[in-house]
């Protein structure tokens, strides 16, 4: 445990690899398999963003926007500078994607994820495919991403397939709070 916090927590060792892509994808976007739809959340509320954000990460150690209050992520969320869109599959949200703009020149992926369930569909490529030309029809400079060794294994690969490049990779130490609940598992 951590005393540089109020509470108790465990720490947590990761590698975060930072990415980028300076250009839309050349090759042609693979659709989105039938029977699915991305829909931008106009107006996502905290409760449905928690859910999305609690049930797609819960796997991946997601927990930084667990200890938000509600005000804080509702603050977090707020359009315009954040975008939430979600997979659906027969009216039910099967993932979704976050786009952010922290500069003007630039949009970040900043969450991605399918629902644990769905992993192993082939329907992740086409979903990130998705929010990457989403991003890019915004007309930024670059658009960025990152990923950590406590995201599921595909994830930094499927990264630099989609054509992001690494920039970095940094080591961190998360003070995760035992209050969440969450199953730490040591990553890769």
């Amino acid at each position: 445990m951590s005393t540089l916090m109020q509470e108790p927590v465990v720490e947590v060792t990761v590698d975060v690899t930072f990415l980028r892509m300076e250009a839309p994808p050349a090759t042609p976007a693979p659709p989105v398999p039938e029977g699915l739809q991305v829909v931008r959340v106009r107006h996502c509320s905290a409760g449905f963003y928690r859910y999305l954000y609690d049930t797609v990460g819960a796997p991946w150690l997601w927990w930084m926007r667990r200890t938000l209050s509600q005000p804080e992520l509702e603050r977090a969320i707020a359009p315009p500078r954040v975008t939430i869109h979600a997979l659906y599959s027969g009216g039910e949200p099967i993932g979704f994607y976050e786009l952010e703009r922290r500069l003007p020149d630039a949009v970040n992926l900043a969450y991605f994820g399918l629902m644990p369930h769905i992993i192993g569909r082939g329907i992740g490529k086409p979903f990130l495919r998705h929010a990457v030309d989403t991003a890019w029809a915004e007309g930024p400079r670059f658009v960025t991403v990152n990923t950590c060794t406590a995201d599921h294994p595909r994830a930094l690969p499927n990264y630099v397939d989609a054509g992001f490049e690494r920039l970095r990779t940094m080591r961190e130490v998360w003070p995760v709070p035992l209050r969440l609940g969450m199953e730490i598992r040591v990553p890769r």
